[in-house]
């Protein structure tokens, strides 16, 4: 269990993280999303102790991370792949963590073998692809079997088998009863794995609920129904107080109604219908609607150059 508490870091007229509060409970993946610059990773290394917070406090399983004297028996982390000795093994780095905390070497060969390293855990890792750096990472975020697991874009560089590897481990880890906490630029992923989201912007919290939820809009429902009688179908609906919109053709669009309840109206005036469905916005829409007013730095699309101009240049 993490509990985050008015949580807030400033460098100096930075304001990083702003008052932030949420809890990451054990048996759950809990996805933490945000724009670039929102303050995740900054979270993160406050709730790991490497920054300390201007105000506010978090705690690891009822203590401030500091105060384990084992502390990664308690939490296993991968904030940065890069962050090792580029002249060892993947296999002697992972045999250093495991000495100097008190681990039996046989646990290396148990996480080599568990993130798939294989052969290249014989291998410099300055010679690792950053796929390769993000296994060894978790290999030894998993090395003292935590019960509590923080993973700051931990799908960066992998590829297609990996994603998927990735996407299972951490819902093992999660049915396992263990706390997990994710973030990831990658919205498809997190909308597939994670139970629980976190959103933050700007060092604020944005959202924090399931997943379903947010993908429900939070409460918005929304309904498409396709007719060959549209016009007829749109009066009776708006003559029953739905809100509703009509798009392409013979498409319609209902708003906070189900489909059940624009079928049996469908079906009370004899109206045909060839589609009808509730719809599920995807994650990334969702993100891009909760963080639209969060994010620090917009991009243009760039003007056609015009031929003249071309030349000129």
């Amino acid at each position: 269990m993490i509990r985050i508490r008015g949580l807030t870091k400033r460098y100096g007229d930075v304001l990083a993280v702003d008052d932030l509060s949420f809890d990451v409970e054990p048996g759950k993946v809990t996805g933490f999303l945000g724009p670039n610059g929102a303050g995740k990773s900054t979270t993160m290394r406050m709730i790991l102790g490497l920054d300390r917070p201007s105000s506010g406090e978090v705690l690891v399983n009822g203590q401030p991370f500091a105060a384990y004297a084992e502390p990664l028996r308690e939490v296993g982390a991968l904030l940065d792949p890069g962050a090792v000795h580029s002249g060892r093994t993947g296999r002697n780095h992972l045999r250093v963590a495991a000495r100097t905390n008190g681990l039996p070497l046989r646990r290396v060969e148990e996480v080599i073998d568990q993130v798939g390293l294989g052969s290249a855990a014989r291998r410099r890792i300055k010679g690792y692809s950053l796929g390769m750096r993000q296994r060894l990472g978790i290999a030894a975020a998993l090395l003292a079997d935590p019960r509590v697991l923080l993973f700051d874009e931990p799908i960066n560089g992998l590829d297609l088998d990996g994603v998927r590897w990735i996407r299972d481990l951490l819902r093992r880890l999660a049915d396992d009863g263990r706390t997990v906490l994710v973030s990831s630029h990658l919205m498809s992923e997190m909308e597939q794995t994670a139970d629980r989201l976190v959103v933050i912007g700007r060092g604020r919290l944005i959202a924090n609920a399931t997943t379903a939820e947010i993908l429900n809009g939070l409460g918005r429902r929304q309904v498409r129904v396709r007719s060959p009688r549209p016009v007829e179908l749109l009066k009776h609906l708006q003559e029953d107080g739905f809100a509703v919109e009509q798009l392409d053709g013979q498409e319609l669009q209902v708003e906070d109604r189900t489909a059940e309840e624009v079928g049996e109206l469908a079906h009370h005036f004899h109206i045909p219908l060839h589609h009808l469905s509730d719809v599920q916005q995807s994650l990334e829409q969702a993100f891009l609607e909760l963080t639209g007013d969060s994010v620090e730095y917009h991009g243009h699309r760039a003007e056609p150059v015009d031929a003249a101009t071309e030349v000129a240049l």
